[in-house]
């Protein structure tokens, strides 16, 4: 705990230094805090602070820059999300308006949504598949040897895959396992697939195999990650090194979709530099929040940064976008 008078210096040089990113002195603390005292006692009270280990000097001559210790007090002190801009508001509404066909196509634009916003690269983790249940399975030919099995969820959502055949499949035969699909998984999760029937038709039971296999893996696959403005990353982190350290990260989606996890396991919704646990990230830091469909939370968005990102704002974002997102995906 602080004293309420460093407390207010803090604030406001961690608020000036996100603004800035210039190191920050006493007469621009003096200007932004509203505390009625000389800047000779707000040197004092940033020697102090430097002491305790809240600011670093690059210099003798220099102000002073926050350390993750302050970032950290920064955010615990902050009332909460806040509220987004109306025109920020305006934007996240007139997308969820929009029609999104398939999910995974809304949820790639949800991550350039955030990133749009932010201005920094986003990541939004797909939902459980297993959270909904199956609504309607079709099997369409595209080929001689090619289907395309269109499952569509109890949220309104579509998911489309693709399944080839070594030997010709014909169309009636596709009407005929259609019928046995949607028989025994309409209504179900796609994690419980039964044994695929066995209707006397070789041609038939081959597709049903091939069409509960598929499914059975995809309910499987949980690890769906969607980054956007991955290009942003030159632009938020200037050092060439971080740089390519942040975009080999995102490009391996086992570590992204582990570190929202662990995040939300540890109850938090910031983690600042160390606090990643991801070393290339030390730097770094990460607004998560869940979403929920149904009530029940089935998957995350979060915006990556630097350290001194500007944290009511990404907070504020992604509150309101998880949230949309959520009601979205509940209601298709």
């Amino acid at each position: 705990m602080l004293e309420d008078r460093k407390a207010a210096i803090l604030r406001a040089v961690v608020q000036e230094y996100i603004e800035s990113a210039d190191p920050v002195g006493s007469g621009r603390v003096a200007e932004r805090s509203g505390i009625d005292v000389s800047t000779a006692t707000i040197r004092n009270e940033l020697v102090r602070l430097e002491e305790e280990g809240f600011l670093v000097q690059p210099h003798t001559s220099a102000g002073r820059i926050p350390t993750e210790k302050a970032y950290r007090f920064f955010v615990d002190g902050l009332p909460g999300p806040g509220r987004l801009e109306t025109a920020d508001r305006e934007q996240v509404s007139a997308f969820f308006a929009r029609s999104h066909s398939e999910l995974e196509h809304m949820l790639r634009d949800t991550s350039t949504l955030l990133s749009d916003l932010t201005g920094s690269p986003a990541v939004v983790l797909a939902p459980d598949r297993d959270h909904q249940e199956i609504r309607s399975l079709q099997l369409v030919g595209l080929g001689p040897h090619l289907a395309l099995l269109v499952i569509v969820m109890a949220n309104g959502s579509v998911e489309k895959l693709a399944l080839e055949f070594a030997e010709e499949v014909h169309e009636s035969t596709l009407a005929i396992a259609t019928a046995h699909l949607s028989g025994a998984m309409i209504g179900r999760h796609m994690s419980e697939c039964p044994e695929p029937p066995v209707t006397g038709d070789p041609a038939v039971d081959h597709v049903l195999g091939a069409a509960l296999a598929l499914l059975s893996d995809r309910a499987a696959d949980l690890e769906d990650a969607f980054v956007g403005g991955a290009s942003r990353v030159a632009d938020v982190f200037h050092d060439v090194g971080l740089v390519q350290q942040v975009l080999d990260v995102l490009e391996h989606q086992y570590l992204v979709v582990g570190l929202l996890r662990d995040v939300l396991d540890r109850g938090l919704s910031v983690v600042i530099g160390t606090e990643t646990r991801v070393e290339p990230l030390n730097e770094c830091s990460l607004v998560v929040a869940p979403y929920e469909i149904d009530g029940d939370q089935a998957g995350s968005i979060a915006v990556l940064g630097p350290t001194r990102m500007n944290y009511p704002q990404a907070l504020a974002t992604v509150a309101v976008v998880s949230r949309r997102l959520g009601d979205r995906l509940t209601t298709g």
